[in-house]
């Protein structure tokens, strides 16, 4: 689905960039590697990018976006960023633990309880700190956009209690902070490639997996589930990284349009995501699945049992980065 540009990004794009007469800006080619479908919202965030690059540099840029892995996988296409052979991906930062395991932060559970909590945190002192460990890996952060909150689907029974993740075979992604947060639950949390889990829960292999309402709705997941729980037990952000080796040979005006035009971007993916999101919800509902939420009192049970991932996590997260998120999270509650 492709939502409509709204008057704020309109807004946005006539006043993004304003380049001096001088400014040198090259023909040049730019791949967009992403792992989701081109009607997630990501898709509306890349038109909106594409727009605002194209105003920029007076159609001096070409810009091609990959849908689907059909790259690579996340991992596999900042991988390539790396080497320099692929200019961008949008990702998902739960895969790229594997080259920065700070970023590992934001699979820590229940670290986010909304979605203006975690702008003000990515695109805050917060977000800079985490996209200033980029460079290193050779990466750079233009943006961060939204996954979003994920959620529980699975065949067996709503989940209304820490008892009722008791012996769910659960699939979770290829990440350590994942799996230990499950099985704390008292699930059989089972790795598994994203590609393979329709296929998984169609034949039974597994019971559930966890992801936000688009993914659940845009990957067809209700028609081989019955429940979904709201658990909202992490929010995942995507990073719009560029390749460093690449990004080093555009001029300082033209890396400037890449940062604006992602920021651009990001303001409409988010828009769309959380619009979508509703519209999502809405679908899995009408599909026929049990939706529940969670008492208080429950979720409050839930969230300390798994309060231990935090200091297991440490050692390969780093202390110092989780301390330094609980502080600022600390000054945007308030408290």
């Amino acid at each position: 689905m492709k939502t409509i540009i709204t008057t704020s990004l309109a807004v946005a794009l006539a006043m993004s960039v304003a380049l001096p007469a001088s400014a040198q800006i090259s023909d040049r080619t730019i791949r967009i590697a992403n792992g989701v479908a081109e009607d997630h919202p990501v898709g509306d965030g890349v038109d909106a990018m594409t727009q605002c690059i194209n105003e920029a540099t007076g159609g001096a840029w070409t810009i091609n976006a990959f849908w689907s892995s059909s790259l690579g996988d996340d991992l596999q296409s900042a991988q390539s960023l790396r080497s320099g052979t692929l200019e961008m991906v949008i990702s998902s930062t739960s895969p790229l633990v594997a080259i920065e395991p700070a970023l590992g932060v934001f699979d820590l559970p229940f670290l986010l309880s909304s979605a203006q909590e975690a702008d003000a945190l990515l695109d805050g002192e917060f977000g800079t700190y985490m996209a200033d460990m980029m460079p290193q890996h050779n990466l750079v952060n233009l943006a961060y956009w939204e996954n979003g909150f994920r959620n529980l689907s699975n065949s067996v029974r709503p989940v209304e209690s820490l008892e009722d993740f008791d012996g769910m075979r659960v699939r979770v992604m290829q990440n350590n902070i994942f799996l230990d947060t499950f099985q704390t639950l008292g699930t059989n949390a089972t790795p598994m490639a994203f590609g393979e889990v329709f296929t998984a829960l169609e034949t039974g292999a597994i019971d559930a997996q966890e992801n936000p309402y688009v993914t659940i709705d845009t990957s067809r997941f209700y028609e081989v589930q019955d429940y979904v729980s709201n658990t909202r037990h992490a929010y995942t952000p995507f990073m719009v990284l560029i390749s460093k080796p690449i990004f080093d040979t555009y001029s300082q005006e033209e890396q400037q349009i890449l940062f604006d035009c992602a920021i651009v971007g990001r303001d409409a993916q988010r828009e769309a995501s959380r619009a979508l999101s509703d519209e999502s919800l809405q679908r899995i509902i009408d599909a026929g699945v049990e939706v529940n939420d969670i008492s208080d009192e429950a979720m409050a049970e839930i969230r300390e049992a798994v309060a231990g991932v935090y200091e297991r996590s440490a050692e390969s997260i780093g202390a110092d980065v989780i301390e330094r998120v609980n502080t600022e999270l600390a000054a945007i509650r308030g408290q």
